[in-house]
C-alpha cells in the first residue's frame, strides 16, 4: 500500500499522479504500485513539487509495518532505536529567549515586598 500527500504542489503533478493511484481527496493519493514504481513516482514527484510540500507512506517489512519519506516538510522523520518518529519543530523556535534575570511584576510575593509584609 502506499500513501502519497501533496500539499501546495502544481495540478500537473496530481494529474500525473492520478495515473498511477486513485486520489480518494484533495491531494492524497493511494496504490499498491510495485516498489520501482513507487520509487520512479517519488523521484518525480521531488522533481515537480515545486515550493509544495509532499509525503510519501508505504508498507515495509520493519517493526511498524511502514516507512515514510518527506519533501520540503517541517516534520523531519528521526529513527530512534528502529522506529521512525517524527520531529516537528518547536512553535516558539524563532522567538526570543526569556530573560535571565528574574522580573519584577505582580506577583503576590512582590505585592508583599511592595507593601512590606512577610
Amino acid at each position: 500500500m502506499t500513501v502519497i500527500v501533496l500539499t501546495n504542489c502544481p495540478a500537473g503533478l496530481r494529474g500525473f499522479l492520478m495515473r498511477w493511484l486513485l486520489e480518494i481527496s484533495a491531494g492524497v493519493f493511494i496504490g499498491n504500485p510495485s516498489a520501482r514504481i513507487r520509487d520512479l513516482l517519488w523521484e518525480e514527484v521531488q522533481q515537480y513539487a515545486g515550493q509544495g510540500r509532499a509525503l510519501l507512506a508505504h508498507t515495509t517489512n520493519n517493526e511498524q509495518g511502514f516507512t515514510f519519506r518527506t519533501h520540503d516538510h517541517n516534520w523531519h522523520p528521526l529513527d530512534h532505536e528502529g522506529v521512525t518518529l517524527i520531529r516537528r519543530p518547536h512553535p516558539n523556535a524563532d522567538a526570543p529567549s526569556p530573560p535571565t534575570t528574574p522580573q519584577r511584576g505582580w506577583s503576590k510575593a512582590s505585592k508583599r515586598r511592595r507593601f512590606g509584609r512577610t
